[in-house]
């Protein structure tokens, strides 16, 4: 089902980063000043399209930092009025694609953590470090 949008609509979804956002910048930054060295914006299985946000591949530790719209998260999600039957439907199937990436990797032996998008860096990075170590 193809989305029905105005030309304003469209032209701010179309410049809504998937990489590089402020709050992954945040946690990066946090992880690189407490000594950590990570791959950004990589795939952590191969064959595997769907890629993490921050991977540590020796220790098998996938994170992304997911978005309270794109992500329905469960204090901040929000819902289109507008066109609310193609957004509930896209952002349902984004949960969906989570849960069976969660899986996937979990299955191949990947320690996933997820963080939202605000949470802070300091909190974030505690999670991620004791994934890692």
């Amino acid at each position: 089902m193809k989305p029905v949008t105005d030309a304003v609509t469209s032209a701010r979804m179309s410049r809504q980063r998937r990489v590089g956002t402020k709050p992954e910048i945040a946690l990066r930054r946090e992880l690189h000043r407490r000594g950590k060295r990570f791959f950004v914006d990589r795939a952590p299985l191969p064959g595997l399209r769907r890629r993490a946000d921050i991977v540590f591949p020796r220790r098998k530790v996938a994170v992304y930092v997911d978005g309270c719209f794109w992500h329905s998260c469960p204090e901040h999600a929000t819902f289109p009025k507008n066109n609310a039957e193609f957004w509930s439907a896209k952002l349902a199937g984004n949960v969906a694609r989570d849960r069976d990436t969660d899986e996937r990797l979990r299955a191949a032996g990947w320690t996933v953590v997820r963080v939202w998008e605000h949470e802070g860096a300091d909190s974030a990075a505690d999670l991620v470090l004791r994934a890692v170590t």
